[in-house]
Order: structure tokens, then sequence, then C-alpha cells
């Protein structure tokens, strides 16, 4: 690789090939499997003589897919959000009327307001 990375329009069709191949940890299928129904390899023949599935085959295929993708994220969302929820707590209400500590750090103001006022 380029010291200044000039070159990266080289290295994009490779990086693209990687993510698209890649198991996703949540839906337990890669983007190339989910989206074309199989997995995209380095030096497959596409002109391959073979047996070619049907349309309705092919939707089937993928629905199934789709269906399985979706119930492996739906699986890691609730264990996401048990998780999560052990360590949350339930909060105070918060009246019109309650007070609370504001930072000016990032406030700006048309005019400058009176010092005391900010700290």
């Amino acid at each position: 690789m380029e010291h200044r990375q000039k070159d990266w329009p080289k290295w994009l069709v490779l990086a693209e090939f990687v993510v698209n191949n890649k198991v996703h940890i949540a839906t337990k299928v890669s983007p190339s499997m989910a989206n074309y129904g199989k997995e995209v390899r380095i030096g497959d023949d596409i002109r391959k003589k073979g047996k070619v599935e049907s349309v309705m085959e092919f939707v089937e295929r993928i629905k199934k897919v789709h269906e399985e993708a979706e119930a492996a994220l739906k699986k890691t969302q609730e264990e996401m959000k048990r998780y999560t929820d052990r360590s949350r707590k339930e909060m105070e209400k918060w009246k019109k009327e309650n007070r609370m500590l504001l930072s000016t750090k990032d406030l700006v103001f048309k005019e400058r307001p009176m010092k005391k006022l900010i700290e």
C-alpha cells in the first residue's frame, strides 16, 4: 500500500468483496447469501455448465434465507435487550418545575450574559 493512501480505488473492490462475504454475527449469513442466494468466490466461473434452478426455487430459497436471518436478528435483539436491562435502574419522574444544571460551554449567546449567571 502506498504511504499516502492514494491507491485506495484499486483496493476498494477487494474490500467490498470481503465485506459482502463475511458472515454477520447477528444474521448468521453473509450479505451475498442474503441478497443473491450464494456465496461469491474468487475464481468462480460464471460460464459453468450445470443445472440452473427455476425462478420459483430461487425465490423460495431466498425467502427461507431472509426468514432465518430475520429470526436470528430478532433473537439477537432480545438477547441485547435482556443484557442491557440488567443494569438499568428506575429513573425519577421529571416535572416541569424541576431544576437542573446546564453546561454553557457549547452554548452561543447573541449578547454576552453576565458572568455570575453562567458560573
